[in-house]
């Protein structure tokens, strides 16, 4: 990740100074920038608490009270623990205007068994209500039955058997060929549920039948958003950081800056493989991802996000 826990970490300092930062008659910006994006996310939840304490008063309420757009989005995403963040971010995916099938994507296909579970715990908490059910009702078709599957976090762990991931690789092959409703089931049950070490072992098995990349496959006969989710979960299976670097790059240069999948897979990825994410996005696109963002964004905003990001001198 790019932030780490912040040394000689003093909480209490840290709400005085966000108090004052908030309360004053001009909001100090930078003042937030540079301890909320400095702390890890378990030292953030300590100056919340240290916050309510000194002050009688939310730490996310005042921000939202004090900032706008989309920097007040970075700034408070900042303050949810992960599977809160995450079940967020599902709750307006599913529940906003129109439905954010990409946000959907993003989260289930790449989240451990473990991170799925806790994110379900924290979405009926919040909002008081089941994931799998406001899927059920707000998603439709085989796109439906895939995001559901992945929501259950059965995904086998750590086994692999290679006598049977020829057998896979040929069901595979014919759901590519075939293409009816129980061919997609089985394509989905496959890929939802079988071991990161299995498919591995299953998407070159599938190579050496057909003589083509599984994902190269999956486009060619499948379309929409559950040809979408099939694509990133095989990507994520085989390279996350990678996966995530693509997604960043479409979301910077395709959508005009689609602020919502930036600041998504900044904060959720900033303790874990942002780091990586930057290493892949620079090898594949010849830019770094500091210097796109640089691009982009402006204002306290950019600072913000690239706080996040951190960089390496030759990015600037």
């Amino acid at each position: 990740g790019t932030i780490l826990p912040a040394p000689n970490f003093n909480p209490i300092m840290d709400a005085q100074l966000l108090g004052g930062a908030l309360q004053g008659i001009s909001c100090e910006k930078d003042v937030l920038i540079e301890i909320l994006t400095q702390r890890c996310n378990s030292q953030r939840l300590m100056i919340a608490e240290a916050y309510r304490d000194m002050y009688g008063r939310d730490l996310i309420t005042d921000l939202k009270e004090n900032l706008s757009h989309h920097f007040k989005e970075v700034m408070v995403g900042l303050m949810y623990p992960p599977a809160s963040y995450d079940a967020h971010e599902l709750w307006h995916a599913l529940k906003g205007v129109d439905t954010e099938e990409k946000c959907l994507i993003d989260i289930l296909a790449s989240r451990s068994n473990m991170e799925i579970f806790q994110m379900k715990e924290a979405y009926l908490m919040q909002y008081n209500t089941d994931l799998q059910q406001d899927i059920d009702s707000e998603t439709s078709g085989h796109f439906r039955d895939t995001l559901i599957n992945l929501a259950q976090g059965t995904r086998m762990e750590g086994y692999a058997d290679p006598s049977t991931a020829a057998q896979d690789a040929m069901i595979l092959w014919e759901a590519c060929q075939q293409k009816t409703g129980e061919h997609k089931n089985m394509l989905q049950m496959i890929l939802c549920n079988r071991s990161h070490q299995q498919l591995w072992m299953v998407f070159q098995e599938f190579q050496n039948i057909s003589g083509q990349d599984i994902v190269d496959a999956i486009n060619e006969c499948y379309d929409g958003y559950f040809q979408e989710l099939l694509v990133a979960i095989v990507l994520c299976i085989r390279d996350k950081p990678s996966y995530f670097a693509y997604r960043l790059y479409n979301a910077i240069h395709d959508f005009g800056f689609h602020n919502k999948t930036v600041i998504r897979i900044l904060i959720a990825r900033s303790e874990i493989d942002l780091m990586n994410i930057r290493q892949r996005y620079k090898e594949r696109y010849g830019k770094s991802l500091f210097h796109d963002i640089k691009h982009f964004a402006s204002g306290h905003y950019e600072s913000a996000l690239l706080a996040i990001c951190a960089g390496d001198t030759e990015d600037y």
